[in-house]
């Protein structure tokens, strides 16, 4: 199935069009997959990281109050940390910080997919292309652009992150469990 998702992405004329066909589609699967292991099970194991980048895309934009109708890029990832709540309530009882964590898993994922889809190696780096035009850029080793909002300065790293510590220690009531600190740094 994962092999299939990826050749649907792939092969289209518009890979970005395409994802965001397949994401909407599988998005709803997704809210009713019971347990955190199975949910990433299969976030993990998808082979299309432009897809995998648009589901969690909409997780997140789910989990926000206020989404955002912003472009993906670093900006935008900085801004689900500031407005994402816990991820929806899914059907497993889980601890509150499990939830927390669990959210910081799918940021994680999700920056290092988006870094994969527009930053990473020459056969990566042009996914959101269509792949006649994707061997065209790589032939003429063409970078990809980045958007003003991949822009974002070590500060503005530094301030949503304290934000959301001061946020996240706030709804625990409780010091930081040591798994969540580490996701913490790993994410920052």
């Amino acid at each position: 199935l994962q092999r299939m998702l990826c050749i649907a992405v792939e092969v289209d004329r518009s890979p970005t069009c395409s994802s965001r066909k397949i994401a909407d589609d599988i998005f709803p699967f997704i809210l009713n997959i019971p347990l955190r292991s199975q949910r990433e099970a299969l976030l993990n194991t998808m082979e299309s990281q432009l897809l995998r980048c648009r589901l969690l895309e909409l997780l997140f934009q789910h989990s926000c109050d206020v989404p955002t109708t912003s472009c993906m890029s670093l900006d935008k990832i900085l801004y689900f940390l500031s407005h994402s709540s816990v991820l929806p309530q899914f059907q497993d009882e889980t601890a509150t910080w499990q939830r927390w964590d669990e959210m910081l898993q799918y940021l994680s994922l999700l920056l290092m997919s988006y870094q994969s889809v527009k930053l990473a190696s020459p056969l990566a780096e042009h996914l959101w292309s269509s792949l006649s035009d994707r061997m065209d850029l790589i032939v003429q080793k063409a970078k990809p652009r980045l958007q003003d909002s991949d822009d974002i300065s070590q500060l503005d790293i530094q301030l949503k992150m304290s934000d959301f510590i001061s946020r996240m220690q706030e709804v625990l009531g409780q010091p930081l469990p040591l798994q969540i600190q580490e996701k913490l740094f790993m994410l920052q």
